[in-house]
């Protein structure tokens, strides 16, 4: 998945709408919305690292051999 593609940005904002509304709905402290938005924006963040590290390695087609 290239993460300048459309499918990449609709799986973002799915995360972030599924982590926000967790930990939105899920706190009852007085800093609610500030730790949603965080949590929210490390997990996209988080995401895209991990996308952009498997695409890079996608285009290494040489055999690791873990033995």
């Amino acid at each position: 998945m290239d993460i300048k593609s459309k499918k990449f940005m609709v799986v973002a904002v799915i995360t972030f709408l599924i982590l926000f509304l967790m930990n939105y709905i899920g706190n009852d402290m007085p800093d609610r919305l500030e730790r949603a938005l965080m949590t929210a924006v490390a997990g996209v963040v988080g995401l895209t690292i991990g996308m952009w590290f498997v695409y890079k390695n996608s285009k290494d087609d040489t055999h690791h051999d873990f033995d």
